[in-house]
């Protein structure tokens, strides 16, 4: 075959196939448009504690035998777990059920007004107590694992440090910030300077979801046009299309924040970095990560830019754990929980580290 001929095969091979793609992007992108939300948190579970905008689940457990302590995931308040259970195949709980782990989840419901006055200590020394409580009386054991994901995990770690003595055994903190100085753009524009937070708490009562959401997208203000350039450009990929819907319902059902608490966490978190420093007061106790000496992983993202590395790297010099281990991996602050490079990487590795901690 002459270079020419090899040339025009070539050209009429990428021909035939920008003509099937343009097809099937004019074909699904009418299914796209016409179609409903994406089913997620398919994994079988059950409500066994809810009171207003919390909600405590168990998962199912599909192995004859499972570890003996419990895993708790702790959601970040701003979110919903499903994050955890995106889809088959594509879900965290899922594989730590087929692992062999009795899973739970604290998860959350948009509060109403009548929940504004909740502060940070509610969740802390109130919420996760509790919900603690109901999962030991679920499976008939005294400790528990924790697994904390961002404002999740920084919760767990207030917990841990002002329970001391408490049922906790392990603890797994993901992409959780403890240096709130160095949270980047995030503290910029929640400064004093540039917030009028006491009037925006008494005025409103709850934070909407609106105010969250577009303080996520400021951080990269393009991110959400380049996703839809890249669904486009993918919109012939069942696969793709499938997994961003999901993720984009996830970022689409952001939650609104009882006002107390943002007030809380903006001034004694963002604004005095407190939790850095020792000095977090939660009902008389203080929320000292010195406290924290259970056996700890700090999983963190090199690109996260939400929970910047430089605000969670420093978490394992301020616990006073000696058995801990850190994990930094490349991705971002969402990706490292359900992206490609968890399922590879990130879930067997803490797979590794618990079990051998959960007999």
């Amino acid at each position: 075959m002459s270079e020419l001929e090899r040339s025009t095969q070539q050209l009429t091979s990428q021909m035939r196939e920008l003509v099937d793609k343009t097809i099937q992007r004019g074909v699904k992108g009418i299914d796209y448009v016409q179609s409903g939300k994406t089913p997620v948190g398919l994994t079988p579970k059950e409500t066994i504690y809810e009171r207003g905008t919390l909600q405590l689940y168990h998962y199912l457990p599909v192995t004859d035998e499972v570890y003996r302590i419990p895993l708790i995931i702790v959601m970040a308040t701003t979110n919903k777990g499903f994050l955890f259970d995106l889809m088959p195949g594509q879900s965290m709980v899922e594989y730590l059920l087929k692992e062999g782990y009795d899973v739970y989840m604290i998860d959350w419901n948009p509060p109403v007004m009548q929940e504004r006055g909740l502060g940070l200590d509610d969740y802390t020394q109130d919420f996760l107590p509790t919900c603690i409580e109901h999962v030991q009386q679920d499976c008939g054991v005294e400790d528990v694992n924790i697994l904390g994901y961002c404002q999740g995990g920084v919760l767990s770690l207030i917990y841990s440090a002002t329970h001391p003595d408490g049922p906790l055994k392990n603890l797994v903190c993901l992409t959780t910030p403890v240096n709130h100085h160095k949270m980047g753009l995030f503290r910029l524009w929640s400064s004093q300077e540039h917030m009028d937070l006491d009037n925006l708490v008494d005025t409103l009562g709850i934070i909407p979801a609106e105010f969250i959401t577009n303080s996520f997208e400021m951080l990269r203000p393009a991110q959400k046009a380049a996703g839809q350039l890249r669904l486009w450009d993918q919109l012939w990929n069942d696969d793709f299309v499938k997994s961003y819907r999901a993720f984009q319902r996830w970022g689409d059902e952001t939650l609104p924040l009882p006002g107390e608490y943002h007030r809380d966490c903006t001034k004694e978190l963002m604004w005095d970095n407190k939790l850095f420093k020792g000095e977090l007061l939660q009902r008389g106790k203080v929320a000292s990560l010195k406290n924290v000496k259970v056996p700890l992983m700090a999983v963190m993202a090199e690109h996260d830019h939400i929970a910047p590395i430089e605000s969670t790297k420093p978490l394992l010099d301020l616990v006073g754990s000696e058995d801990k281990n850190e994990l930094t991996m490349k991705g971002g602050h969402v990706s490292l929980i359900a992206g490609p490079s968890a399922v590879k990487r990130m879930w067997p590795k803490v797979n590794e580290w618990l079990g051998e901690r959960s007999v």
